[in-house]
């Protein structure tokens, strides 16, 4: 079974082969592509350019939170011969 993210706040679940095209499309689609949403969203395949705008918005967020310090960086266990790094 495919793993499935969900979008906050909606219904629209992104596989992880739709996030990679996204993230694809996103390189060739820059903000200042005509019909940029329509054409990511004709790129990702089953999605409307609503929902993948919407994804973007909370990619953007994500981001910004991240950057900010607001979520906490894991804390990975070393294992193996790189441990001491």
């Amino acid at each position: 079974m495919a793993s499935l993210t969900l979008s906050r706040n909606s219904n629209s679940s992104w596989t992880p082969r739709q996030n990679k095209l996204f993230e694809n499309a996103l390189a060739v689609y820059d903000k200042d592509t005509q019909d940029r949403w329509h054409n990511l969203a004709k790129a990702v395949g089953g999605k409307s350019a609503e929902e993948v705008k919407r994804h973007y918005e909370i990619m953007v967020q994500d981001l910004m939170h991240i950057e900010s310090g607001q979520v906490a960086l894991p804390n990975y266990r070393a294992t193996g011969s790189n441990s001491r790094l």
